[in-house]
């Protein structure tokens, strides 16, 4: 691949912010091997590579940062403000060739509400004037793909397709029917991915492995690179992207809630959005992490305690044996604000019973118990209220994050009060979410940005 002659744009101007989306018509049709395997392939040609993941996900920007050794951010037209959203591209793409932002679900899939604000790969596509590379599931059909294709350039007049990678193509008779078909729409097919199991990335019940779990990460990425160049024209896909006007400038989308912050963060709980991260150190935080799973308090010079989502329930056991932790943090609480995240929330609770009904003891701080032997999945964007005066806001503050659990709360005869009061983003009514003792707080919301500057944003691209 020769692209020494090809200028960095990001160079030239760190407002200009040269991108494409990674999209396709559903979940499950390729999207994540594809952003991997060409954020690989081009840093092994020698580029930069910015990552951006549209919505709210942890997990694949992690994969992103270790594929292409640069910072991967989240972009979300349903809980960030437009501006908010420019800038994290541009720090994205700030000094670097190209950002390859990966999708979520299919193309235009999000909450209901006006265009612009729902929440979409298309919404991030059209407000950074970024072009839509489609990957398109083959399986079990041909010439019927370029009808889906079609109907993905038409749906929406904002997003422009650039072009299509097909993938589990059967054979090269399969794929020259479902190619010749689309590109006589006037529609590039940039490549052709064939059947390989090899190549895909293990999976738990939140999606996939954690990427610090991920055994051989590194030889599986080099795979993974070595299988997108071998069946798609990179040069091409690299030509295809376009740059787009943003300004940065350091903004989490939420204040850091103290000025010395302890952070947990091991395989338990990593679920910190970068975003926020880089945010907070940009205003002026200061950030200690530690680590519960290797028996470490907070440490505790710090003003605040933080513990994000993850996985507590695969590691209950080393939690609830890990004395030094549970101690230090109860006794962190007696003076300083804890909140959890989640998992966090978990953690701070009575009990946590796994799966196979074993009941761990927790931190004990927070009424509530918690049990994975009875699942119940919960997920979607929320906007909360905060009850009383917090970390994160004053009374009445609105937040604006997501949900997604598969835990089940044990319901208490007298509940603590609540941390906010959060309604979903179709409408539904507001309900009490969280609990709240003392200086210790927490809840199953994952707060991605604040809410008070979404109301009169308007729709479309920025």
């Amino acid at each position: 691949m020769n692209l020494t002659g090809m200028e960095s744009t990001s160079r030239r101007s760190i407002s200009l912010t040269r991108g494409l989306v990674v999209a396709a018509p559903r979940s499950g049709s390729g999207k994540t091997l594809l952003t991997l395997g060409l954020m690989r392939a081009f840093k092994i040609a020698g580029l930069r590579v910015g990552g951006a993941k549209c919505g709210p996900d942890y997990i694949d920007p992690a994969f992103h940062a270790a594929a292409s050794g640069e910072p991967s951010f989240n972009l979300d037209s349903w809980a960030m403000p437009p501006a908010l959203i420019g800038s994290l591209a541009s720090s994205a793409g700030a000094g670097r060739d190209i950002v390859v932002c990966e999708g979520a679900m299919g193309l235009f899939d999000g909450a209901s509400g006006d265009a612009g604000q729902v929440g979409s790969s298309a919404d991030i596509a059209a407000a950074l004037g970024w072009p839509v590379l489609l990957v398109v599931d083959v399986s079990g059909q041909a010439q019927t793909a370029a009808a889906i294709v079609k109907g993905c350039a038409s749906y929406d007049s904002r997003i422009k397709i650039a072009g299509v990678v097909l993938n589990r193509v059967g054979g090269e008779r399969h794929r020259r029917l479902a190619a010749d078909a689309i590109e006589a729409l006037g529609i590039r097919v940039f490549g052709a991915l064939p059947r390989d199991d090899s190549v895909r990335l293990p999976e738990r019940h939140l999606g996939l492995v954690q990427a610090g779990e991920t055994e051989g990460l590194d030889a599986r990425l080099d795979a993974m690179a070595d299988f997108v160049r071998a069946h798609a024209d990179l040069e091409a896909i690299l030509s295809s992207a376009v740059s787009s006007g943003t300004e940065a400038f350091p903004n989490s989308g939420l204040s850091p809630p103290a000025q010395r912050i302890a952070i947990a963060r091991d395989d338990a709980f990593s679920f910190l959005y970068p975003h926020i991260l880089a945010g907070w150190r940009a205003e002026g935080a200061e950030i200690a992490f530690f680590s519960p799973l290797a028996d470490e308090p907070p440490p505790d010079h710090c003003d605040l305690c933080w513990l994000p989502g993850g996985y507590p329930e695969l590691h209950a056991g080393r939690l609830a044996a890990s004395a030094a932790f549970l101690e230090g943090l109860r006794r962190f609480a007696q003076s300083r604000p804890v909140h959890g995240e989640c998992g966090g929330y978990i953690a701070l609770g009575q009990t946590l019973t796994d799966k196979d009904g074993k009941v761990h003891p927790m931190a004990g701080l927070l009424g509530p118990s918690f049990r994975f032997d009875k699942r119940g999945l919960h997920l979607g964007y929320r906007d909360a209220r905060i009850a009383s005066a917090h970390a994160l806001g004053a009374e009445g503050a609105r937040l604006r994050g997501h949900e997604f659990h598969y835990a089940t709360q044990i319901e208490q005869e007298k509940p603590d009060a609540p941390f906010a009061f959060v309604r979903d983003a179709h409408g539904g009514p507001e309900r009490p979410d969280g609990s709240r003792r003392g200086l210790t707080s927490g809840s199953f919301f994952h707060v991605i940005a604040k809410a008070e500057d979404l109301a009169a944003r308007p729709a479309g691209r920025m």
